[in-house]
């Protein structure tokens, strides 16, 4: 019995077929094959493309990377496309190939963003939050909270009111004062009428 566990436990793990895309040297030619290892891609390619030679290199057709290990091939995930080259075959880029280590296009240099919502539905004002994005890589943002406006609308009352009481007492000393003085000048001048009278 022990014999029996040691072997199922010691036989290597076989890999489920997987699904994968392949294409000769110039993409004339695609096919799907399913294999679990990269000897069964091999050979599976070869049949579907009638490929007769036997001298061939498997590669990654985004970027003609060469594909001639297991364990290497084991990391590729489902659906990755190989290009099989004969003998003398290069691979070239396709018609949408675009570098890995070329720079997307930058479509401007910063863009601003103003998001204007609410916290609270009976909210009179709400929050504004700003953004700003530069050279779409760096991002700074702030955001504006104006959860108090009820304490806001009081203070700028309590201001009004307090201004509305200084100007009044303003106006009623300065009242004062010109009546005082246009006092002083009466009394001044009907002395002198008096006198001119008698």
């Amino acid at each position: 019995m022990g014999s029996q566990t040691r072997k199922v436990l010691l036989t290597p793990l076989m890999h489920s077929a997987r699904p994968f895309r392949v294409s000769n040297h110039d993409r004339s030619s695609r096919r799907g094959v399913m294999a679990s290892n990269l000897k069964e891609l091999l050979s599976k390619t070869l049949d579907a493309l009638v490929i007769t030679s036997g001298l061939v290199t498997l590669v990654l057709e985004e970027d003609g990377t060469v594909v001639d290990t297991e364990e290497f091939f084991q990391t590729l995930g489902d659906n990755t496309h190989f290009m099989i080259l004969e003998k003398g075959q290069k691979w070239t880029p396709g018609s949408n190939y675009v570098p890995a280590r070329q720079q997307p296009k930058r479509s401007g240099i910063a863009r601003i963003t103003f998001d204007l919502y609410k916290l609270n539905p009976k909210d009179v004002i709400g929050c504004l939050n700003v953004r700003a994005t530069m050279y779409e890589m760096y991002s700074v943002s702030y955001d504006f909270r104006c959860t108090g406006v009820k304490a806001l609308l009081r203070g700028l009352l309590r201001f009004l009111s307090h201004a509305a009481q200084v100007t009044g007492q303003f106006l009623i000393y300065t009242g004062i004062y010109m009546l005082r003085v246009l006092g002083d000048t009466e009394e001044q001048a009907s002395p002198r009428s008096r006198s001119r009278h008698l």
